[in-house]
């Protein structure tokens, strides 16, 4: 199983002070984050992207070009881009030059975004939210086989063989599928035959098993070999020495963002109660000390059935840079040893 970090390069208020500290010095502190990762042996970091004042990832390419000239060996990725709201070919260039500056360790994660502010932002018709994104993943798709693309579609101009450059330093760019909970979402993932993340941010992992299957057999229905069917899980996570100390450094961040998005979405504010609950034994987060969490994997392995990734979305605990750097330390140096070691995971080819 791959371990590694999603960020959303949230920018909170501290919990004690309700100060924001400054975009600069919080994009210092992501790349700082970063490094970290790489040092402690993580396999992978991830940037999303989202178009909010709460947020600095707007351009997770430029980031992770940043995070690329800092680091060896993780490899580095979007958590996702926002596909339905963007140029393919941009995208596809902007991921090709990052794969030239990593030297073979960029990859994408695409999706259609849980978030609507993309779409009047770049003059799109979010009723065509679906249309855009099966149209502009295809075109995606095509770039990677061929640098003189035939194409035409409802929402881009047609491309009739010009050139698409530079190409990526891999042969292809790794490209995901980020999916929520819509089944029809995991059955083209099982279509195409392409690796599946799953955005586990509330609940169980239980609940997501028979939309893993229906993934599972929509692939093998398309006649793709059974490991190509690859499945990763990204969950809000952190580690510290104790179970109390990681919720406790947790939730503030957690608490601030969520009643944010809900008094858009009419959802009743968060309590401590609920995120206990989804901190405990039965929810999807990964929040605690090494032996929690890494239990907690293990066990998010076998009731999906086999996870080859999981990556911990943990910038929402608003602290000061060297607690997060703690965490992901304890990731990489701590829980990781656990979940490697277990029974199965040194022989499963992931």
């Amino acid at each position: 199983m791959e371990i590694g970090v999603d960020s959303f390069a949230a920018i909170l208020p501290d919990p004690l002070t309700g100060r924001l500290p400054s975009a600069a010095d919080r994009m210092a502190d992501l790349l700082a984050e970063v490094e970290t990762a790489d040092r402690a042996g993580l396999d992978v970091f991830g940037i999303g992207e989202h178009h909010r004042a709460e947020f600095l990832d707007s351009a997770p390419a430029i980031i992770l070009a940043a995070a690329a000239a800092r680091t060896d060996r993780i490899r580095l990725t979007s958590a996702v881009t926002v596909l339905s709201a963007a140029d393919p070919v941009r995208v596809f260039q902007e991921f090709a030059t990052l794969d030239l500056i990593s030297r073979g360790r960029a990859e994408l994660v695409v999706g259609r975004g849980s978030f609507g502010e993309a779409f009047p932002l770049f003059g799109l018709d979010t009723g065509a939210y679906d249309e855009l994104f099966a149209e502009k993943l295809e075109l995606f798709l095509q770039l990677g086989d061929t640098p003189h693309p035939t194409w035409k579609g409802r929402f881009r101009p047609a491309l009739s063989g010009q050139g698409v450059f530079p190409r990526p330093h891999q042969p292809r760019l790794p490209l995901w599928i980020g999916v929520g909970g819509t089944p029809q979402s995991f059955v083209r993932a099982g279509t195409l035959g392409l690796p599946l993340m799953i955005a586990i941010i509330g609940g169980d992992f239980a609940r997501f098993r028979p939309l893993v299957d229906l993934y599972r057999e929509a692939g093998m229905r398309a006649g793709h070999a059974a490991e190509k069917l690859v499945v990763g899980v990204h969950a809000m996570g952190f580690v510290a020495e104790t179970d109390a100390a990681a919720r406790d450094a947790f939730f503030p961040g957690w608490a601030h963002l969520t009643a944010r998005v809900g008094r858009e979405r009419g959802w009743s504010p968060p309590t401590r109660q609920q995120f206990d609950s989804m901190a405990g034994p039965e929810g999807a987060f990964l929040i605690g000390d090494p032996a929690t969490v890494a239990a907690k994997m293990l066990r998010a392995d076998e009731v999906l059935g086999g996870v080859s990734r999981i990556t911990f979305q943990m910038s929402t605990a608003s602290l000061e840079t060297a607690a997060m750097k703690r965490s992901i330390e304890l990731l990489g140096n701590a829980v990781a040893p656990i979940v490697r070691a277990a029974p199965g995971q040194g022989t499963r080819q992931d």
